[in-house]
């Protein structure tokens, strides 16, 4: 029997680190991702400015088959978590993030598009940087549902089934 697939949250947020308010973001997250069969521990969060530090650790440390992170992604001087997951990245998945932006916009949200978020892989991690929001975080599980297995199969290279037009690369 093959290892489970393990994935890990990180949550970016200096207010949550430090107790003002609770974590809404990470446990959704985790919760889908167990949902899906994935063996992931309680999400971890970390004061903005430790963003950097986490990610390096559990992407070297840890290194987990999905890392998820939620916060850190806007324009504000404090939001790192773009800056500490791309220069990881060895192939990066653009699409992602333009269809996690795309889903926003449809809902009503036009400053989804002021997310800087980053997806790709990192060695043989699969990479992707959500908002803090509930809302960017229900639009990202929206956007990895139907794809984690397909990715997942390429990433652990596992067969592939055979999807409609085969267009993967």
């Amino acid at each position: 029997m093959p290892a489970p697939v393990t994935a890990t949250v990180i949550v970016a947020s200096t207010r949550a680190a430090a107790g003002t308010y609770p974590d809404r973001t990470g446990p959704v997250l985790v919760g889908w991702l167990r949902g899906r069969g994935l063996d992931v521990p309680d999400a971890t969060v970390v004061a903005d400015a430790d963003i950097a530090k986490q990610v390096d650790r559990t992407l070297v440390d840890e290194q987990p088959t999905v890392l998820l992170t939620t916060g850190g992604t806007g324009v504000s001087p404090t939001d790192q978590t773009v800056a500490a997951v791309r220069p990881h990245l060895t192939h990066e998945l653009p699409g992602l993030i333009t269809a996690l932006q795309q889903r926003g916009v449809d809902a009503g949200v036009p400053t989804a598009v002021l997310s800087g978020g980053v997806a790709g892989v990192a060695g043989r991690t699969f990479v992707m940087t959500l908002p803090g929001s509930r809302g960017g975080v229900a639009d990202g599980i929206a956007v990895l549902d139907p794809l984690l297995d397909h990715l997942l199969d390429q990433l652990l290279d596992r067969p592939t089934a055979d999807h409609a037009g085969d267009h993967h690369g």
